[in-house]
C-alpha cells in the first residue's frame, strides 16, 4: 500500500509523520532502541514481510534516523543515529499512553529506568519554562516564523 506523503505540508507534525508515521516503522525504532541491529533479527521479532522491512529500513537510513554499517561477518547492521535517539521520548510517551489506556491486566509491559541508577524514570510530560508539569489544556500555540500565513 502506498502511503500518503506530507512533503508539501508546512507542518512539523506532518513532516514527522512522513518519517515515522507508518506502524511498522515505530516498532522497528522500538527494537533498534532495545539493541536490535540485524535485518533477520528485526524480521523474526516483528514477523514482518521482508519487502516491507527492507523498504522501512531504507527509508529510515535515507532520513538519517538509522545508520547502515557493515557488522560482523560483513552483514549489514542498522543502528540508531543521534537523530534516531531524539525519537526515543516519543516512543516512551506512546508506551506510557498504551499502558494507561490499553493496559495489560498484569501491569506495565515495560518499565523505563535510568541506566545509571536503575530507578524508574518519570512519566513523559510537557513542562513549562519554569519546569512545572502542564496539562494538555494549558498548552497553546503561537505562529512561528516558519509557518506561512
Amino acid at each position: 500500500m502506498q502511503l500518503t506523503s506530507f512533503d508539501q505540508w508546512n507542518c512539523s507534525l506532518a513532516q514527522t509523520m512522513n518519517v515515522i508515521g507508518e506502524r511498522w516503522t515505530v516498532l522497528i525504532l522500538r527494537d533498534a532502541f532495545f539493541g536490535v541491529t540485524r535485518f533477520e533479527h528485526f524480521r523474526k521479532r516483528l514477523g514482518i514481510a521482508r519487502n516491507i522491512l527492507a523498504t522501512r529500513l531504507k527509508q529510515l537510513a535515507d532520513e538519517g534516523v538509522l545508520a547502515r554499517a557493515v557488522g560482523e561477518n560483513g552483514r549489514p547492521e542498522y543502528r540508531l543515529t543521534d537523530k534516531g535517539y531524539e525519537l526515543v521520548p516519543i516512543l516512551i510517551a506512546m508506551a506510557h499512553w498504551g499502558d494507561k489506556h490499553k493496559p495489560n491486566p498484569k501491569g506495565a509491559r515495560a518499565i523505563f529506568v535510568d541506566r545509571k541508577t536503575g530507578k524508574r524514570i518519570q512519566r513523559m510530560a510537557v513542562r513549562s519554562a519554569e519546569g512545572e508539569r502542564l496539562h494538555p489544556k494549558e498548552i497553546g500555540m503561537k505562529r512561528g516564523p516558519g509557518l506561512s500565513a
